[in-house]
């Protein structure tokens, strides 16, 4: 018998009925009080307390893990050789890859695992060649004017405009206090609100209309600037007999850079690189 269910004065008493009646010591049982015992009233309605003692099951001894033998501590490290998950032979191998060309980190592999060359923004075909402007008459109305007008004061700016046309262009002159900010840094801003404005207004134009915008002539000091430096590069190529590489520039400075060097009969120009970190290189005739 494996438990025994006994009555006794107190919780003490039953308990040690039944180890009796099971022939346990208290540290083999677990005791269980069925009910608690109770005095009564003056011995009236007394209840005898009642327990069930049980015998301790043994507890269940785990068995030592198998020692791993060789083999399969062998075949484990074959298994994850073909299919590494981190830090296998895999990642090792991808360590000992040539490092990356330089030149490729604008490439990306296509659906077919091929690599293809990541587009990039390329700057405007500026067309800024000098505007005579005693050829063009003054105009009030226009869409090119009413464009710039608009965009300006989204962008919070105060300007004053001037507008004069041709047959075939419109010339459109800025000035105020935010006239360093509608410029930019090296002309940047205005380069590309005059393409946006040329976009505008050649948009369902049969005939082109060529779009010049300009602010306190920044365009013909930009340009006297470029030629300077050119020639002061030039000169310096021939005296250092090394070539000098220029910082990237729009086509349109590219143009005034090549243009005015062309009849130095010692220096040659090139450009090199792709939009917009395209460049001119300005070296000794061989």
């Amino acid at each position: 018998m494996d438990y025994s269910e006994k009555w006794g004065v107190d919780v003490e008493e039953a308990v040690k009925l039944a180890l009796i009646d099971l022939k346990l010591s208290r540290d083999e049982v677990e005791v269980t009080v069925l009910e608690e015992p109770s005095k009564g009233f003056f011995g009236i309605g007394s209840k005898l307390a009642k327990v069930r003692v049980e015998k301790k099951k043994p507890a269940v001894e785990e068995k030592p893990a198998e020692p791993v033998k060789k083999e399969k501590l062998e075949q484990k490290k074959s298994e994850k050789a073909e299919n590494p998950v981190s830090g296998g032979p895999e990642k090792e191998a991808r360590t000992e890859e040539k490092p990356r060309n330089k030149g490729n980190r604008n490439k990306k592999r296509n659906h077919n695992g091929n690599r293809e060359k990541k587009e990039k923004f390329t700057a405007p075909d500026l067309d800024i060649d000098p505007v005579n402007k005693d050829d063009l008459h003054d105009i009030d109305n226009h869409e090119a004017l009413a464009f710039l007008k608009e965009i300006t004061e989204k962008m919070g700016l105060a300007l004053n405009f001037h507008a004069k046309a041709g047959e075939d262009i419109v010339y459109l002159e800025m000035d105020g206090k935010d006239s360093g900010t509608i410029i930019g840094k090296r002309g940047q801003t205005l380069d590309a609100i005059q393409y946006l404005t040329s976009l505008v207004v050649n948009k369902d134009s049969e005939k082109y209309i060529k779009v010049v915008i300009d602010a306190e002539n920044y365009r013909a000091k930009r340009q006297k600037t470029l030629e300077q430096l050119a020639n002061r590069l030039a000169a310096k190529v021939v005296k250092t007999k090394k070539y000098v590489r220029l910082e990237p520039m729009n086509p349109y400075e590219r143009k005034i850079i090549h243009a005015t060097l062309q009849k130095n009969p010692n220096i040659i120009t090139r450009s090199e690189g792709e939009e917009p970190y395209r460049r001119v290189i300005i070296e000794l005739k061989k």
